[in-house]
């Protein structure tokens, strides 16, 4: 007999009560900068400081570093929340929190969380993640070209990263570079570069076609001199931080895709009661709601699946990630909820017809921003890999 384990998937009051806030918070004070946000590629300075006011910073940080101590799926929810109102806000939220934060306060030395969670927390400091570079994408540990060279109480650092989410704008950049390149992906280490550190530039901002307001930018680092104390964990073990780190960087983008689908849902349905075709609401042609249907198969599948899967990572522990049954199921997670959101806004399209065409709708605003995580924090293809790897590792070879 089956047993019905239907209440693992719900979410008991208190996180319901974490989505609702962020929900309420989202739509009163985000979603009035969506708009201005994407058709300039606008970043509104007193965003982050509301946010962190609000206390929606630091979900998995302990209090006594201004976080909130709560867990990764409270901060999953908080970007689900965020995502239904403005998901290029969403997007930043993740790169400052969660690959920035988030990795310095696992990794970190307590000297290294004192001195910038706090300020991460509150929202006075935003954080971004420097790991992507020009000329490598997925191969972004064996291709990495940035060095890190030690001289005296400073390692001096040489080269570039590019798509870095928050570069525009942050005051702080979690770096991989190699501190020894004869040992490969070996022999990177990570560091905590201030972004008024001489030798660090904005080399250029990047204009894109969605998530437009969540500033992009190409880094440079010309004989960058950063402090030795702002070496993150143990010289060439920059592996595991950043392997651990996309593990829950995976766990957490699902979420963003759940919101945008969620908010694409509820306008098709709102268009399909209001929108008259040959006298009555085109919600009552069959071809029609045959499309709200699955869109909403597909929310409801990428919900309990992120819920599952951020509960998971949750317990992943620091130094673990990059291997095993995790490895294989947040990039699954991701893997789905990137291919669905991108279903559920062709259909969401298709409903609203020429109106969803229209680039100032937002149903086209969301529409433009589904691509992105088919490509980011690992393409779709190299999600395959990762679960087919996983399954066949007991695989004779030869």
């Amino acid at each position: 007999m089956i047993e019905n384990h239907l209440d693992l998937f719900d979410l008991d009051a208190e996180q319901r009560e974490i989505l609702n806030q962020a929900d309420r918070f989202g739509r009163n004070e985000l979603y009035p900068l969506a708009s201005c946000m994407d058709d300039d590629e606008w970043w509104p300075d007193e965003a982050f400081p509301k946010i962190g006011q609000a206390g929606f910073f630091g979900a998995t940080i302990p209090e006594k570093f201004g976080g909130a101590g709560l867990d990764l799926l409270s901060a999953g929810l908080v970007l689900q929340g965020f995502s239904r109102w403005n998901h290029a806000m969403a997007l930043s939220v993740v790169a400052h929190d969660n690959l920035c934060a988030n990795n310095i306060y696992r990794n970190g030395s307590d000297v290294q969380r004192a001195r910038y969670l706090p300020g991460m927390c509150d929202g006075s400091r935003i954080g971004a993640l420097g790991l992507t570079e020009p000329g490598a994408g997925s191969d972004a540990l064996g291709s990495m070209r940035t060095t890190a060279k030690r001289d005296g109480d400073h390692y001096v650092l040489n080269g570039s990263k590019i798509y870095i989410t928050n570069g525009p704008v942050a005051d702080l950049v979690l770096v991989y570079a190699k501190t020894d390149p004869a040992a490969g992906p070996r022999g990177i280490s990570a560091f905590i570069v201030e972004t008024d550190t001489p030798g660090f530039k904005v080399a250029q901002k990047l204009v894109k076609m969605g998530y437009r307001g969540s500033q992009t930018a190409e880094l440079l680092f010309e004989d960058c001199r950063v402090p030795a104390e702002n070496l993150v964990g143990q010289e060439n073990e920059g592996v595991g931080i950043v392997m651990s780190g996309l593990d829950l960087e995976r766990a957490m983008i699902s979420p963003i895709c759940l919101g945008i689908a969620e908010r694409a849902l509820e306008l098709s349905v709102d268009y399909a009661q209001t929108r008259k075709q040959f006298g009555k609401p085109i919600g009552s042609f069959q071809m029609v709601q045959s499309m709200l249907a699955e869109m909403y198969m597909h929310v409801e599948t990428m919900r309990t699946f992120t819920y599952r899967v951020l509960a998971a990572a949750a317990k992943i522990e620091i130094g673990d990630g990059g291997r095993g049954d995790i490895h294989m199921l947040t990039a699954a997670s991701v893997l789905h909820a990137a291919n669905t959101v991108n279903k559920v806004l062709d259909l969401a399209v298709q409903v609203h017809g020429g109106t969803g065409y229209i680039w100032e709708s937002e149903i086209n605003r969301l529409f433009r921003s589904t691509k992105l995580l088919e490509i980011g924090a690992g393409t779709t293809e190299v999600r395959k890999m990762i679960i087919s790897g996983e399954l066949l590792k007991d695989m004779p070879r030869g």
